[in-house]
């Protein structure tokens, strides 16, 4: 569950503005509304105080979510025993790509995009079903701390090409997120130091491999853990 880590840290890690977003009722009204109008799950993670709260219709009663709980944490834990591992995993590594896609873009446009993501889940009778994840983010007043998660999951109506797509709420484009994102955020050497470190190699076998001094690789290794924001 690498994905979940690197996500997780950042999300965590971030400077979240105290005063930002203090009238939040509108987020949980909007919450309750959608729950009840598309019969969908929606999950609204704080991450100021680090809680959630789940509103759920007869689609979440479908999975077994239970309408209008609170969990000590910012992860739908009840929707997310619905899925595999991996396709948990997959999720979290959409998630994570859009977070570094929005902040490529300048604070005005980030507002506009949201995530779109096909998943796979269990129901209470065992069926495997296939779901429609959107997400947004809430930003504060400094337009950089992400204040609010919105996770909305409901059956899956409509296709579209790739696993997950970013779509702007303004004009309908619509960018699919894959491992050629992933290669905007690091350079193409940062990517290979990368895939070696993930497959345990040390700086110095990395130097080795890619014929590089052991101090580049410490400094590759450096602006990597800059990009993605991790430690």
């Amino acid at each position: 569950m690498d994905n979940f880590i690197k996500l997780n840290g950042v999300l965590h890690e971030q400077m979240v503005v105290s005063d930002a977003t203090d009238d939040c009722c509108y987020v949980y009204d909007y919450g309750r509304a959608i729950a009840m109008i598309e019969n969908a799950v929606v999950v609204i993670s704080d991450l100021r105080q680090h809680h959630s709260r789940v509103f759920c219709g007869r689609f979440g009663l479908s999975l077994g979510v239970e309408n209008d709980t609170a969990e000590p944490t910012i992860w739908e834990k009840k929707v997310l025993s619905c899925m595999s591992e991996q396709e948990q995993d997959a999720k979290f590594l959409a998630e994570l790509r859009f977070y570094h896609y929005l902040k490529g873009l300048p604070k005005c446009q980030r507002v506009n995009r949201y995530l779109v993501a096909k998943l796979r889940m269990s129901n209470v009778d065992g069926e495997i079903i296939d779901v429609l994840h959107r997400m947004y983010y809430i930003y504060g007043a400094d337009g950089s701390s992400i204040v609010f998660a919105i996770c909305v999951y409901a059956p899956l109506v409509f296709d579209f090409v790739g696993k997950s797509v970013v779509v702007d709420s303004i004009s309908g484009y619509q960018e699919e997120l894959s491992d050629k994102t992933d290669n905007a955020i690091l350079g193409r050497r940062e990517t290979q130091v990368l895939s070696l470190i993930e497959r345990g190699y040390t700086s110095a076998e990395i130097a080795e491999q890619l014929s590089i001094s052991k101090h580049t690789v410490n400094r590759h290794r450096q602006e990597i853990l800059a990009k993605l924001q991790v430690k």
